[in-house]
């Protein structure tokens, strides 16, 4: 064998064994992405706490209020910052009242959300998944959503 044979042949093999690596750190890093997103805490004490009544589950007809996905479209814009959204979710928790109501038409279907009593570091937990969080919706809803949207959020 030449000198450049055995060159080109140790050249092959660094660039598959490299793109090998790769492939595997790529793959590596999509698996701790998903069990990040799968252990999150937010993610258990919204399906603990707020599918009670918020679960996307339930038929559009026999809701007890709003599908999450639904908050998270009506409180969160391009310009949202998670501490915006973060506050604007532990102010509304703290007080559900009309006046302060983001959600016209799910206060006139379901009435104002009840006060609740939750620990405002679970509360931080649930906006922070939220925010940062593809979650379940119901097959129905982009539909409803963009067929209920304002003139204003088309």
């Amino acid at each position: 064998m030449t000198i450049k044979s055995i060159l080109f042949f140790s050249l092959v093999i660094l660039l598959v064994s490299c793109k090998e690596n790769t492939e595997s750190k790529m793959a590596y890093i999509a698996k701790l992405e998903l069990k990040k997103h799968e252990e999150h805490p937010g993610k258990k004490l919204m399906e603990t706490h707020c599918y009670v009544c918020h679960n996307p589950s339930d038929s559009h007809e026999k809701r007890l209020a709003p599908p999450m996905i639904a908050i998270k479209k009506h409180y969160i814009d391009k310009e949202t910052t998670k501490e915006a959204f973060t506050k604007a979710v532990l102010t509304w928790i703290e007080n559900p009242n009309i006046e302060d109501a983001k959600m016209y038409g799910a206060v006139r279907r379901f009435g104002v959300m009840p006060k609740q009593s939750f620990l405002e570091e679970d509360i931080k937990q649930i906006a922070d998944y939220l925010y940062d969080n593809e979650i379940d919706q119901p097959a129905w809803f982009n539909e409803h959503f963009n067929e209920m949207k304002s003139p204003r959020q088309k």
